[in-house]
């Protein structure tokens, strides 16, 4: 439990000038970004020493059985990395910020490792269960996530509708004080191994729309009627298991839904509370990646020689770098005010939408672009930038796609 007390006074570096972020040599040096503290600084360093030691040297294993073993999330949940900002003291909660929970997830970006599932873990699932689930379902759950006993999913995309909650087929019918559900999931990360997965299903069909008729249902692996299928084979995230979920007459009682009998038909309403988060996730995942993706980068390129010099000393390279950088400063800086805000209470859906937008297209385009430097050496799986390439062009897909993204900030225009 080494970690778990890294964090204590927020406000310990209040007025203390911190380094220009920009102007470091590395895009990842501890201590020059504003929004954290001298806490947030000790807590990053042993989260960077834990990825380096004990994950990087063994990620690429993963990628070949296509899941992560249990054991690293037993350890994690011994080292204090889940849940890092549950505020459940009493049921094991860490009690950090929620930049602390930021650091775990910028420093796994930082070893190229996408196939750890905990920011979804954490900071997806884990806040649903705090914030709206009944006293029972937080202590049955709560204490296990932080452990790492109990890895959990939540599954809401389908085969036929996407992430459209009002095209969604899965289906719960009331049967006397249980409901059974039928319908299938897709593309559920953590699906293969989780233990509890938070599912979305229609329980009011005769609701006028989606947002009044849905409600999230609490389900635990081993319930008859309770099926998990293949592990998806994908361009990427090759050691993140993502799986297909079956549910065939599965019987749950009303206790199953999340917030209990309160919760009935008020899914929508949860999820939709949790979107600006989930979105702020996958951009501080994007802005992480392109940080490292330049660090790579840049050690490559003044290492690799082609016609008599090496790369570094070309002007093409340089001004490409160049702007690379700069579009890195502004996802970097709109990120951290993004972070900032939701600390504050104030990051908005707009905010969060233009933000997962931007930033995600601006790493699919230098991500690319810094592959190409490599040559061919960026096509061999060995080198952390074909990973990232392959990795990270899911950010503009899942969460939102970003033709969503687009759709949802022009409203705000219009």
């Amino acid at each position: 439990m080494a970690m778990r007390r890294c964090f204590s006074t927020s406000a310990r570096v209040a007025g203390v000038r911190r380094p220009n972020w920009a102007s470091e040599g590395s895009l990842l040096e501890i201590g020059t970004r504003s929004i954290f503290n001298e806490d947030h600084d000790m807590f990053r360093e042993s989260v960077r020493r834990f990825f380096k030691e004990e994950i990087e040297p063994v990620q690429q294993d993963w990628d070949e059985v296509g899941h992560v073993p249990r054991e690293i999330w037993l350890r994690a949940g011994e080292m204090g990395l889940l849940g890092v900002n549950c505020m459940d003291e009493d049921l094991g909660g860490i009690c950090g910020d929620f930049k602390s929970s930021m650091v775990v997830m910028e420093e796994q970006c930082y070893i190229a490792n996408s196939s750890i599932g905990w920011g979804l873990h954490s900071d997806i699932v884990i806040p649903y269960v705090s914030q709206y689930g009944t006293q029972d379902q937080r202590e049955k759950f709560i204490p296990k996530m932080i452990s790492g006993e109990c890895i959990t999913a939540i599954a809401m995309t389908e085969p036929g509708a996407g992430s459209d909650l009002q095209g969604m087929k899965t289906f719960a019918k009331r049967d006397g004080d249980d409901w059974i559900i039928n319908g299938s999931k897709v593309f559920i990360t953590n699906g293969w191994h989780a233990d509890m997965v938070i599912v979305c299903a229609i329980t009011d069909p005769t609701a006028k729309s989606a947002a009044k008729g849905i409600s999230l249902f609490l389900i635990e692996d081993g319930m008859p009627g309770f099926n998990k299928g293949r592990k998806l084979n994908k361009i990427g995230l090759k050691g993140q298991d993502t799986a297909e979920l079956f549910f065939d007459d599965l019987r749950v009682p009303t206790s199953a839904i999340l917030g209990g009998e309160k919760g009935l038909n008020r899914g929508f309403g949860m999820l939709m509370h949790e979107l600006p988060r989930e979105r702020l996730l996958i951009t501080a995942q994007a802005c992480a990646t392109m940080e490292y993706a330049f660090e790579c980068t840049r050690e490559y390129v003044k290492e690799r020689k082609a016609f008599g010099k090496t790369l570094s000393k070309l002007q093409t390279i340089q001004h490409d770098l160049a702007a690379i950088k700069t579009d890195i400063a502004v996802a970097r800086n709109f990120t951290d005010t993004s972070i900032q805000m939701y600390e504050d209470g104030i990051l908005d859906y707009n905010t969060a939408s233009m933000g997962k937008y931007w930033v995600t297209e601006k790493n699919n385009e230098n991500v690319s672009k810094m592959l190409q430097m490599f040559g061919g050496w960026g096509y061999m799986w060995e080198y952390p930038i074909a990973r990232m390439f392959a990795d990270s062009r899911v950010y503009s897909i899942y969460g939102g796609s970003n033709e969503i993204m687009k759709e949802l900030v022009a409203r705000s225009i219009v």
